[in-house]
């Protein structure tokens, strides 16, 4: 568990009441149909359909913090470059024909192709997909980390709380919930940086501290390791919550315009992360457990100055 000062703590637990307060209010626009609760109505526009996209995609930080730290850049590679490549193949190839099925559901679409059997087996397969094993695992942890109770604890208070705002508005409450956290992500990485950067320096400090092979494009990692990550990112093109959005867009041209700008976030958070983890290794090169790089580095730096003005 972190020390947390009272203040630190507070906003924490002010941000976790945030999300699920969002989550909440939009489900006040709830309605009973199925367009609604599965699709927000297919009504998102286009700054919701981009907020949405890039939060959701974007999971097991703590992953990304991890692998960073033990492989420098080569976490841009890894988790970048591939799923760049095939966001961008789905939004020029697949987002306006399958927001012109005006579907619900992966399975539907299966339906619609084969049959019945058919679509229950996507069902099925699409469930195991889209099962947030690693996200509840991850904001347990978090929680965990943060207030110090024990992880099954940790991940059954954080999942009733998200199942209980998602059973009460649907698509809508996980968009706006989305949204919040588009813009949450951006400002937390972006006041890890400028703290880190004065307590420690420039790219000299990083270049100074890290392994030589942390700057290289591989990471000391193997072509054939790489290589299987670019097989594993074409899972993109079956990814539910691309065809969800999709489904859910206003028009297929909010779709692909949509994915394409998305890729352009990503890029740039994965800049911020990749950078985040290489100040971590070089600023705790003896952490014991890098799946923690990022929460501690926070805490060196941000955190751990702010408290000492308290």
């Amino acid at each position: 568990m972190v020390n947390l000062s009272f203040i630190d703590s507070a906003l924490i637990l002010l941000y976790f009441a945030a999300v699920v307060y969002v989550g909440f209010r939009a489900a006040r626009r709830q309605k009973s149909d199925t367009d609604e609760f599965l699709l927000a109505g297919r009504t998102l526009t286009l700054p919701m359909f981009v907020a949405t996209l890039v939060s959701t995609w974007y999971g097991g930080i703590l992953g990304v913090g991890e692998f960073s730290y033990n492989f420098g850049i080569s976490n841009w590679v890894v988790f970048g470059v591939p799923y760049y490549m095939f966001a961008l193949v789905f939004a020029l190839v697949l987002a306006k024909r399958i927001r012109a099925t005006n579907l619900h559901t992966i399975p539907d679409k299966l339906e619609a192709s084969y049959d019945r059997k058919t679509a229950l087996l996507g069902g099925v397969l699409t469930f195991l997909l889209v099962t947030p094993a690693a996200y509840v695992l991850m904001l347990g942890i978090l929680v965990q980390l943060i207030f110090g109770i024990d992880l099954t604890t940790s991940i059954l208070l954080s999942t009733f709380l998200t199942v209980c705002y998602l059973y009460a508005g649907g698509f809508r409450s996980d968009v706006w919930a989305n949204a919040f956290e588009f813009v949450m992500m951006f400002i937390g990485f972006a006041m890890i940086l400028p703290f880190a950067y004065a307590k420690f320096g420039g790219f000299d400090f990083i270049a100074a501290h890290v392994p030589p092979l942390h700057l290289s494009w591989h990471g000391g990692n193997t072509w054939q390791y790489i290589t299987v990550w670019f097989f594993i990112a074409l899972w993109t093109l079956v990814d539910p919550a691309f065809h969800q959005r999709c489904y859910a867009a206003k028009d297929g041209a909010t779709a692909r315009r949509g994915i394409l700008i998305s890729i352009l976030f990503w890029f740039c958070f994965d800049f911020m992360t990749s950078t985040t983890g290489l100040y971590a290794r070089a600023a705790l090169p003896e952490l014991d457990k890098p799946l923690f790089a990022y929460p501690m580095l926070l805490w060196l730096t941000a955190i751990e100055d702010c408290a000492s003005l308290w």
